[in-house]
């Protein structure tokens, strides 16, 4: 593969998407695997289930940068040899949508918000992927059973819309068997 190639893997609920996606990583000669994870928190089960999977990809070797929300501040942390797997951008989206909640002003509810965090991540996702040597980042599918509301569906279309026309390669993954789309 080239360097700064940038990988888009989309599927369902439990489709094999991220497992499929690390396998990718996993094969890949690089000095550091990196991940970029979005969960977030919200009580003790969640950050029982995050500490779980940050300390499983410790013992293989995984580098983890939690960043739930504003991406943009894991860019230093990216190295020119790393490849980097984020998982996933229906998670980041979700945050993002709903930052501001607990005061009551949530960004889902302006536009402007949802315009900014858009060209951030945008900006964000080139900066990624113009200082590794790999970037893959793993989504579920738009019209998903799993995920309700139109503002959320709209915004999810348009951001994998603009993934599959950067991306250098694009999968969908169903029972864990990817579909080379692009």
């Amino acid at each position: 593969m080239a360097a700064g190639q940038l990988i888009f893997v989309s599927g369902g609920v439990r489709s094999g998407k991220s497992a499929w996606a690390e396998g990718l990583v996993r094969e890949t000669p690089a000095q550091r695997k990196v991940y970029l994870a979005s969960g977030q928190a919200y009580d003790a089960e969640m950050e029982d289930r995050i500490r779980r999977h940050r300390d499983d990809r410790k013992e293989h070797g995984w580098h983890t940068i939690e960043q739930p929300l504003h991406l943009e501040r894991a860019v230093p942390e990216i190295a020119p040899q790393d490849v980097v797997l984020w998982d996933c951008v229906t998670t980041w989206l979700a945050n993002e949508l709903y930052e501001g909640w607990e005061q009551e002003n949530p960004c889902v509810g302006r536009q402007d918000c949802m315009e900014q965090k858009w060209s951030d991540l945008q900006k964000t996702i080139e900066q990624i992927r113009n200082r590794s040597e790999l970037f893959v980042i793993v989504s579920n599918e738009v019209l998903d059973d799993f995920i309700r509301g139109r503002t959320y569906q709209q915004w999810l279309g348009r951001i994998h819309l603009w993934l599959v026309a950067r991306s250098d390669q694009a999968y969908e993954v169903e029972n864990g068997v990817a579909y080379r789309r692009k």
